[in-house]
Formats: C-alpha cells, structure tokens, sequence
C-alpha cells in the first residue's frame, strides 16, 4: 500500500482552466483525512478518504463556499511523489487533477536521511 502522508501541490482544471491546491494528507492504515486550500474563491476544505494499493480516493467538501463535496479518484505512483485521476461533484462538473509532493516535504525528508547517513558512517 502507498505512503501519502505529507504536504502535496496540485492542480485541478475545471471547465479547462487550472486551480492550484496545497494539500496535507494524514493516512493511518487505508484511512486519510486533510486539509485542502484551493488558489481560488472557494478556499480551505476537510478531506477524508482511502487509500488501497496504489488508488486513492478522497471527498472534499469545502468549509463555507459551496454545499457540495467534490470526490476526487486517482492513482499515486510507484515512487509516492506523484498522483492523477478525476474529480467530480455529483453528475454535472469534473475534470482532471494531479499532485505532487511538496518542496518542504521533500526536503525534510532528505535531511532526515542525511542525519541516518551520517550516524551510520560515524561522519
């Protein structure tokens, strides 16, 4: 099973034109819950969702802009720094989406590996 605990950059298209995102992703076992905050009007929402193999799926549903959650389902890749699939709300919107690890995430996570290193070489 796919790791996506961590910070995630993203971009969904709605009607053709790109929304950026910022996501935090917590899993525990198949079970993730978030926060997502979208470059737009609509702003912060909660997630929930799971993870099985590599298939992700989530709902998002925004704290006070729209009524309606927005599902999302995809695919993560083998390395986990990476996702795509299709979102949708109800029968009438959706498009495509993708995300990647943050940065931030990426770099603590070098550092943490450069401690290990370094405490195993006696470095």
């Amino acid at each position: 099973m796919a790791n996506v605990s961590g910070t995630w950059l993203g971009t969904y298209w709605q009607q053709g034109i790109p929304i950026r995102f910022e996501v935090t992703l917590i899993q525990s076992g198949n079970t993730l819950t978030g926060r997502v905050l979208d470059d737009s009007n609509l702003g912060e929402a909660n997630l929930t969702g799971e993870v099985v193999g590599r298939r992700i799926s989530f709902i998002k549903q925004y704290f006070t802009t729209s009524p309606d959650p927005v599902t999302y389902v995809g695919t993560i890749s083998e390395n986990e720094n990476y996702m795509q699939g299709q979102w949708s709300i109800k029968l009438w919107d959706s498009g495509p989406w993708e995300a990647q690890r943050s940065g931030e995430t990426l770099m603590a996570d070098l550092q943490t590996r450069v401690e290990k290193k370094v405490s195993l070489t006696g470095v």
